[in-house]
């Protein structure tokens, strides 16, 4: 699925609202100024407030990515893009769910 690709500076949320920090190691690659984030790049988590019963916190503190571009690599790696599918994991590595990307650059796409 197209979509435009995700640097460090892009916004992005937990499933339960906690703010996504990218970080890559990439520092070859810049769109819009800003490293683009590849597939084995980790993201961290800060702010989540979610609790299971008990009640117990268990927090969105890690994330991955599954699904990232077909089409495009930065560096031989594929790239993410906005419409990528990623999965936010507690400190147990319990998965949580998906990061939402809210804002991204627009000036460079990939399928």
């Amino acid at each position: 699925m197209p979509g435009f690709l995700v640097h460090v500076g892009a916004t992005a949320i937990c499933p339960h609202a906690g703010q996504v920090t990218f970080t890559t190691t990439n520092a070859r690659v810049l769109v819009s100024g800003q490293p683009a984030v590849t597939l084995p790049d980790l993201f961290t988590i800060a702010g989540c407030p979610f609790t299971v019963p008990g009640p117990k916190p268990q927090p969105c503190v890690t994330g991955r990515w599954i699904v990232p571009a077909t089409r495009v690599l930065v560096n031989g790696q594929p790239a993410i893009l906005f419409t990528s599918t990623g999965l936010c994991q507690s400190a147990e590595q319990i998965p949580q769910g998906p990061p939402t990307v809210i804002a991204t650059q627009t000036r460079v796409g990939g399928m």
